[in-house]
């Protein structure tokens, strides 16, 4: 799709019907564009504003890594400590034998799990591209990991003490897996930091970056900037069908604050995020938020070439940096070297361009069907891109 503004991009897959609306921002040096489209709710008439909230789900991810950073930065925990001193759930794990067997054929795991285990995907939880394996059931039917649903999942303590139940698809350091790790890493900041994760997000990254919108829940008086959330119906032609609407499981506190996809946000605030991460760590007033070494490997791959072939999501030219993805060729027309990011599976995406010095940020309401981003976000990186 060629389009000439970020409007136009968000007005002509709004035009097919099945995108409610949405909110886009592009930021280079000293130009932004932003563009709010559509309604916030399919068929209501409140018109999507630019500080419209959503449901930012993955793209939690690069925060919460970037806040295990600070933990790094203060000397509390070092990327190549075992993390079991703090998750003592974690201090004898179990692997399966195979990827196939059973849960309960498994061996003992050959080394500790480690922060930058966790960090980088390699802890042996997760999933994997076959959803189908045995090791994988509990992370769904037990962890409620997947679709973000945080009113249904357990308190921390008692969500560790699950874990601890399920054995690792791979020893650690072996292989990359998708999610838990970003949750499991929520945990272990909590613990670390001794203060609730909500807490220490804000005091750390929320309040030095100005994301006043950003947190775990939406408080009463912004509702009404709050977005519904759908899934697409089960027929290609129907109507989105509504997962969760403002006054829904967003409108409280969640027990399990999760650093998988737990957040909500706006473009601006994940802007903001983003901005400090191609300032170095500095934030919009000079302020040091994160060390330039820490940014610097929150955005550089860590996998090895056999584990980006084998890790089964990625078929674009991806690697995994802390907590989100890194361009390591040019596969696509979005593809820009060292760009750095991830998508939501609520239908969100935001990135920074390192070599560009380009931020750019989608939020939808439309969930993903699947691990393939939509049309609207592949039309949205070509744009950034080009920004």
């Amino acid at each position: 799709m060629t389009t000439t503004s970020l409007h136009e991009l968000l007005d002509a897959h709004i035009a097919e019907g099945s995108l409610p609306g949405a909110v886009a921002l592009v930021a280079r040096g000293g130009r932004t564009e932003v563009a709010a489209a559509g309604t916030a709710s399919l068929g209501g008439s409140t018109p999507m504003r630019r500080d419209s909230l959503f449901r930012i789900a993955s793209i939690t991810k690069p925060i919460v890594a970037a806040a295990a950073m600070t933990l790094v930065e203060d000397g509390l925990i070092a990327p190549a400590d075992p993390v079991a001193a703090w998750l003592p759930e974690l201090a004898a794990p179990l692997v399966v034998r195979t990827p196939r067997s059973p849960v309960d054929d498994v061996v003992s795991a050959v080394r500790p799990i480690t922060l930058l285990d966790l960090l980088t995907f390699r802890a042996g939880y997760g999933f994997p591209s076959d959803f189908s394996l045995p090791a994988v059931a509990p992370l769904f039917a037990e962890l409620k990991q997947g679709p973000p649903q945080p009113q249904a999942v357990l308190a921390p303590d008692a969500w560790m003490a699950a874990l601890s139940r399920v054995p690792l698809l791979h020893q650690p350091g072996d292989g990359w897996l998708y999610n838990t790790c970003s949750d499991i890493l929520g945990v272990l900041i909590a613990r670390v930091a001794d203060r609730p994760l909500p807490g220490y997000l804000a005091e750390r990254l929320f309040e030095p970056l100005g994301m006043t919108d950003t947190g775990f829940a939406v408080e009463p008086a912004a509702l009404d900037r709050f977005t519904s959330y759908y899934r697409a119906g089960a027929d290609s032609g129907g109507d989105p069908v509504l997962v969760d609407a403002p006054d829904g499981q967003w409108s409280s506190p969640p027990a399990f604050p999760s650093g998988a996809g737990g957040l909500v946000s706006t473009v601006d605030d994940w802007a903001a995020f983003g901005r400090m991460l191609l300032a170095g760590g500095l934030n919009d007033g000079g302020h040091r938020v994160l060390a330039a070494e820490s940014v610097r490997q929150m955005i550089t791959d860590h996998l090895t070439p056999e584990q980006r072939a084998a890790s089964g999501l990625f078929t674009e030219g991806q690697g995994w940096g802390f907590g989100g993805a890194v361009d390591v060729e040019v596969a696509a027309p979005w593809n820009v070297l060292g760009r750095y990011g991830w998508v939501g599976g609520t239908g969100t995406t935001a990135h920074v361009i390192p070599a560009t010095g380009t931020v750019a940020v989608l939020l939808t309401q439309l969930e993903m069907a699947g691990p393939a981003a939509p049309r609207v976000m592949r039309d949205f990186w070509t744009y950034a891109a080009g920004f």
